[in-house]
């Protein structure tokens, strides 16, 4: 009857950009419910895949401390420890290592990342495996939440392939910036990879800015997380080029990696030819196409020059007398000394004297002792 009300049915997006409502469809003709088949089929394009690699890096970064904890074993190669114990996996004291983890040597021989080995040892490989090694317990776990919190969700959206590719290149991106400006220390960790991963957050914020519901609220609060744990990274000891690296990184593949179809885009292989006359034409806006044009040539230029100018040498330093200060701000409460810890030894009798490049000097009830022994003593007496 003309009079008759066909009921109407909404289906929603559960996403996170909830609040997106799919057009009311009219259930009540044949026609209509290809036009649902059709909505029911755009919908599944958001589908939530199941995170096992991000849980998989997370295993595969706690397994990496594990084994090099057994190889630092500090009792047979350090004069005292913390957690004794716990045997060969006892951590180096406090004053050589804060936060409950190996010696630098320890990291050195493991693959953290070393540029005068990089350059002058063609060890390439230290860009890559430097961001499997932690410091120390509280340096692994920190990293490992953040992980879990924001690559599992992404993993979800996008799947494991691009995440998993978004993870390695931006660690690999942080590496090279570390590399050009940090050239006196080792570095390691995953939280340049972790960066890449806010970075591709954000870019995928940007380039899906029509398809979110509360966007500028989104964008508020993404930036906010950025800029404090970019804030975090002026205190000493903390490598912010490997962070800014790796967020550079990841905030230009993410306009590559992580594009969606503008919203009411369907495939043309699931309409029929009358259908498709009232859909959406074109899968990415040209604003969409821009960014990721201009961010995949950007990235490889990124790459490509960090990483020519990394093997011949270069020192960033030379070229931005200011940069380091995007590293570590150096205040009343503590210093900004990068130059690594260096002494002299010398064995009187029963006893070890050791006398730092700052003037420092100390005598110890040593015989014997081993190289790994004086470097870890080095390192407590020369901080």
């Amino acid at each position: 009857m003309a009079g008759n009300h066909q009921p109407e049915v909404q289906i929603r997006v559960n996403s996170k950009r909830g609040g997106n409502v799919v057009h009311p469809l009219d259930v009540g003709s044949p026609g209509d419910q290809e036009r649902n088949e059709i909505e029911y089929r755009e919908i599944k394009q958001f589908k939530k895949w199941v995170p096992w690699l991000i849980p998989g890096f997370v295993v595969a970064n706690i397994v990496m401390f594990v084994v090099t904890m057994y190889v630092n074993d500090c009792p047979k190669n350090s004069v005292s420890c913390v957690a004794d114990s716990l045997g060969r996996f006892a951590f180096q004291p406090f004053k050589e290592n804060p936060l409950l983890g190996p010696s630098a040597t320890t990291l050195d021989k493991m693959g953290a990342l070393d540029v005068s080995k990089v350059v002058d040892k063609h060890q390439g490989w230290r860009l890559i495996t430097c961001m499997w090694l932690h410091g120390g317990v509280f340096h692994l776990l920190a990293n490992m939440l953040g992980l879990m919190v924001i690559g599992i969700r992404l993993e979800q959206e996008f799947g494991f392939v691009l995440i998993g590719l978004l993870y390695v290149i931006s660690g690999f991106g942080g590496s090279l910036l570390s590399a050009l400006f940090i050239q006196s220390n080792i570095s390691v960790g995953a939280s340049s990879a972790l960066f890449g991963l806010l970075g591709a957050m954000l870019s995928e914020l940007i380039t899906n800015w029509t398809i979110y519901a509360n966007k500028v609220a989104a964008l508020v609060t993404l930036l906010l997380v950025i800029v404090i744990n970019l804030a975090v990274g002026i205190l000493p000891n903390v490598d912010n080029f490997a962070h800014l690296g790796g967020f550079i990184t990841g905030f230009l593949i993410g306009f590559v990696f992580l594009i969606r179809p503008q919203f009411g885009w369907v495939s043309q292989k699931y309409t029929t030819r009358e259908y498709a006359a009232t859909l959406t034409k074109s899968k990415f806006k040209m604003y969409q196409r821009v960014l990721w044009v201009i961010s995949l040539i950007l990235v490889i230029l990124w790459l490509v020059l960090s990483l020519v100018m990394l093997l011949r040498g270069v020192d960033l330093n030379d070229h931005c007398s200011w940069c380091h200060y995007m590293s570590c701000v150096p205040t009343s409460r503590w210093r900004c000394n990068s130059q690594p810890v260096s002494c002299t030894s010398e064995q009187r009798g029963n006893q070890l004297v050791l006398s730092c490049s700052n003037n420092k000097t100390r005598t110890y009830d040593l015989v014997n002792a081993t190289a790994s022994q004086i470097q870890g003593l080095c390192s407590q007496l020369c901080r």
